[in-house]
Protein backbone atom coordinates (compact mmCIF):
# COMPACT_ATOMS: atom_id res chain seq x y z
CA UNK A 1 0.00 0.00 0.00
CA UNK A 2 1.54 3.62 -0.84
CA UNK A 3 0.51 5.80 1.46
CA UNK A 4 0.01 9.56 0.03
CA UNK A 5 -0.36 13.11 1.58
CA UNK A 6 -2.02 15.44 -0.90
CA UNK A 7 -0.79 19.08 -0.55
CA UNK A 8 -2.66 21.81 -2.29
CA UNK A 9 -4.54 24.93 -1.44
CA UNK A 10 -8.11 24.31 -3.14
CA UNK A 11 -10.04 22.32 -1.48
CA UNK A 12 -11.72 20.86 -4.40
CA UNK A 13 -8.37 19.78 -5.68
CA UNK A 14 -7.46 17.75 -2.72
CA UNK A 15 -11.17 16.14 -2.28
CA UNK A 16 -11.25 15.39 -6.37
CA UNK A 17 -8.14 13.87 -5.97
CA UNK A 18 -8.82 11.49 -2.89
CA UNK A 19 -11.80 10.63 -4.26
CA UNK A 20 -9.84 9.38 -7.84
CA UNK A 21 -7.11 7.50 -5.43
CA UNK A 22 -9.73 5.53 -3.81
CA UNK A 23 -10.28 3.60 -7.01
CA UNK A 24 -6.90 2.33 -6.68
CA UNK A 25 -6.70 -0.63 -4.16
CA UNK A 26 -2.73 -0.04 -4.07
CA UNK A 27 -2.95 3.75 -2.88
CA UNK A 28 -3.85 5.19 0.29
CA UNK A 29 -4.61 8.78 1.03
CA UNK A 30 -3.31 9.41 4.99
CA UNK A 31 -3.17 12.96 4.84
CA UNK A 32 -3.39 16.51 3.42
CA UNK A 33 -2.33 20.02 3.58
CA UNK A 34 -3.46 23.61 2.30
CA UNK A 35 -0.30 25.59 3.01
CA UNK A 36 3.64 25.15 3.49
CA UNK A 37 3.23 25.17 7.74
CA UNK A 38 0.87 22.52 7.02
CA UNK A 39 2.70 20.77 4.65
CA UNK A 40 5.75 20.33 6.58
CA UNK A 41 3.54 19.44 9.75
CA UNK A 42 1.94 16.95 8.23
CA UNK A 43 5.02 15.05 6.04
CA UNK A 44 6.61 15.29 9.69
CA UNK A 45 3.81 13.36 11.52
CA UNK A 46 2.78 11.06 8.66
CA UNK A 47 6.40 10.20 6.88
CA UNK A 48 4.09 9.41 3.78
CA UNK A 49 5.46 7.26 0.73
CA UNK A 50 4.85 10.04 -1.45
CA UNK A 51 3.45 13.63 -1.23
CA UNK A 52 1.42 14.74 -3.64
CA UNK A 53 2.01 18.80 -4.02
CA UNK A 54 1.22 21.85 -6.11
CA UNK A 55 3.87 24.28 -6.55
CA UNK A 56 1.70 27.52 -5.48
CA UNK A 57 0.58 28.06 -1.98
CA UNK A 58 -0.66 30.66 -0.01
CA UNK A 59 2.18 31.18 2.42
CA UNK A 60 5.12 30.55 -0.11
CA UNK A 61 6.16 28.23 -2.67
CA UNK A 62 5.80 24.04 -3.21
CA UNK A 63 9.73 24.04 -3.91
CA UNK A 64 10.50 24.91 -0.20
CA UNK A 65 8.47 21.60 0.47
CA UNK A 66 10.34 19.36 -1.87
CA UNK A 67 13.39 20.87 -1.28
CA UNK A 68 13.40 20.47 2.38
CA UNK A 69 11.75 16.76 2.24
CA UNK A 70 14.04 15.64 -0.15
CA UNK A 71 17.12 16.55 2.03
CA UNK A 72 15.28 14.66 4.91
CA UNK A 73 14.37 11.32 2.55
CA UNK A 74 16.01 10.07 -0.26
CA UNK A 75 13.14 7.31 -0.17
CA UNK A 76 9.71 10.00 -0.36
CA UNK A 77 8.40 9.97 -3.47
CA UNK A 78 7.41 13.66 -4.58
CA UNK A 79 4.92 14.10 -7.58
CA UNK A 80 4.59 17.84 -8.50
CA UNK A 81 0.78 18.37 -9.71
CA UNK A 82 0.22 21.80 -11.01
CA UNK A 83 -1.70 23.65 -13.70
CA UNK A 84 2.05 25.66 -14.42
CA UNK A 85 3.05 23.60 -17.58
CA UNK A 86 5.80 25.97 -18.47
CA UNK A 87 9.16 24.32 -18.55
CA UNK A 88 10.50 26.39 -16.62
CA UNK A 89 8.89 24.69 -13.68
CA UNK A 90 9.46 21.51 -14.61
CA UNK A 91 13.14 21.87 -14.74
CA UNK A 92 12.97 23.48 -11.06
CA UNK A 93 10.79 20.93 -9.88
CA UNK A 94 13.85 18.28 -11.09
CA UNK A 95 16.27 20.19 -9.59
CA UNK A 96 14.55 20.51 -6.13
CA UNK A 97 14.35 17.17 -5.74
CA UNK A 98 10.99 16.04 -7.30
CA UNK A 99 10.17 12.44 -8.48
CA UNK A 100 7.53 13.22 -11.47
CA UNK A 101 5.96 16.23 -12.79
CA UNK A 102 2.01 15.89 -14.01
CA UNK A 103 -0.35 18.91 -15.34
CA UNK A 104 -3.29 19.28 -13.52
CA UNK A 105 -5.65 18.35 -16.88
CA UNK A 106 -3.87 15.07 -16.66
CA UNK A 107 -6.12 12.07 -16.48
CA UNK A 108 -6.17 10.25 -13.35
CA UNK A 109 -4.22 7.41 -14.82
CA UNK A 110 -1.28 9.68 -15.13
CA UNK A 111 -1.51 10.75 -11.78
CA UNK A 112 -1.65 7.47 -10.37
CA UNK A 113 1.22 5.79 -12.56
CA UNK A 114 3.38 8.88 -11.25
CA UNK A 115 2.76 8.02 -7.67
CA UNK A 116 3.37 4.01 -8.41
CA UNK A 117 6.69 5.54 -10.18
CA UNK A 118 7.67 7.77 -7.05
CA UNK A 119 7.21 5.30 -4.94
CA UNK A 120 9.43 2.93 -6.35
CA UNK A 121 11.93 5.10 -7.96
CA UNK A 122 11.89 8.19 -5.99
CA UNK A 123 15.21 9.34 -6.78
CA UNK A 124 14.34 9.47 -10.81
CA UNK A 125 12.33 11.85 -12.49
CA UNK A 126 10.00 11.46 -15.16
CA UNK A 127 7.35 13.64 -17.03
CA UNK A 128 5.67 13.87 -20.32
CA UNK A 129 7.79 16.87 -21.89
CA UNK A 130 11.54 15.66 -20.99
CA UNK A 131 12.82 17.04 -24.28
CA UNK A 132 11.63 20.50 -22.56
CA UNK A 133 13.36 19.84 -19.83
CA UNK A 134 16.75 18.88 -21.73
CA UNK A 135 15.68 22.43 -23.72
CA UNK A 136 15.70 24.61 -20.34
CA UNK A 137 18.75 23.17 -18.79
CA UNK A 138 20.88 23.78 -22.22
CA UNK A 139 19.24 27.34 -22.16
CA UNK A 140 21.18 28.01 -18.51
CA UNK A 141 24.88 27.70 -19.74
CA UNK A 142 25.07 24.29 -17.08
CA UNK A 143 23.95 26.07 -13.91
CA UNK A 144 21.27 23.98 -12.00
CA UNK A 145 18.14 25.36 -11.11
CA UNK A 146 19.77 26.06 -7.64
CA UNK A 147 22.72 27.65 -8.88
CA UNK A 148 20.45 30.00 -11.08
CA UNK A 149 18.73 30.93 -7.81
CA UNK A 150 21.68 31.97 -6.51
CA UNK A 151 22.99 33.46 -9.34
CA UNK A 152 20.08 35.65 -9.02
CA UNK A 153 20.80 36.78 -5.63
CA UNK A 154 23.88 37.65 -6.51
CA UNK A 155 23.12 41.74 -7.55
CA UNK A 156 20.85 42.36 -4.72
CA UNK A 157 24.02 42.77 -2.50
CA UNK A 158 22.59 39.66 0.08
CA UNK A 159 25.12 38.18 2.49
CA UNK A 160 25.90 34.28 2.51
CA UNK A 161 23.73 33.92 5.57
CA UNK A 162 20.80 36.02 3.83
CA UNK A 163 20.72 33.87 0.99
CA UNK A 164 20.80 30.71 2.98
CA UNK A 165 17.67 32.25 5.06
CA UNK A 166 16.02 33.10 1.91
CA UNK A 167 16.63 29.74 0.13
CA UNK A 168 15.77 27.73 3.45
CA UNK A 169 19.53 25.85 2.88
CA UNK A 170 22.71 26.39 5.19
CA UNK A 171 25.76 28.60 4.39
CA UNK A 172 28.07 25.81 3.16
CA UNK A 173 25.33 25.15 0.62
CA UNK A 174 25.62 29.06 -0.32
CA UNK A 175 28.95 29.13 -0.51
CA UNK A 176 28.80 25.55 -2.39
CA UNK A 177 27.28 27.36 -4.81
CA UNK A 178 29.21 30.25 -5.39
CA UNK A 179 31.64 28.57 -6.29
CA UNK A 180 30.16 26.24 -8.50
CA UNK A 181 29.06 29.70 -11.11
CA UNK A 182 32.74 30.66 -10.33
CA UNK A 183 34.17 27.95 -11.93
CA UNK A 184 31.28 27.43 -14.69
CA UNK A 185 31.66 31.07 -15.54
CA UNK A 186 35.38 31.16 -15.36
CA UNK A 187 35.53 34.13 -13.00
CA UNK A 188 36.65 35.29 -9.45
CA UNK A 189 34.18 37.43 -7.76
CA UNK A 190 30.44 38.42 -7.50
CA UNK A 191 30.51 41.35 -10.26
CA UNK A 192 32.96 39.47 -12.93
CA UNK A 193 29.85 36.38 -12.25
CA UNK A 194 27.14 39.00 -12.28
CA UNK A 195 28.50 40.91 -15.76
CA UNK A 196 28.52 37.19 -17.51
CA UNK A 197 25.54 36.04 -16.40
CA UNK A 198 24.00 39.49 -17.88
CA UNK A 199 26.04 38.70 -21.28
CA UNK A 200 24.59 35.15 -21.39
CA UNK A 201 21.26 36.87 -21.20
CA UNK A 202 20.54 34.83 -17.39
CA UNK A 203 20.19 38.02 -15.83
CA UNK A 204 18.38 41.61 -16.43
Amino acid sequence: MIQVLVIDDHALVREGLKRALMHDPKVKVIGEAASKKEAFAQIAHHNPDVIVIDLHLPDGSGLDIIRWARSNSKKIGIVVLTMSDMPEYIVASLDAGASAFVEKISPTSEVIAAIYHSAKAPLSFTTRRLSDVLAVKKERHGLTGREIEVLELLPLGETVTEMALNLFVSESTIKTHISAIYRKFEVNNRMQAINIARKKGLLK
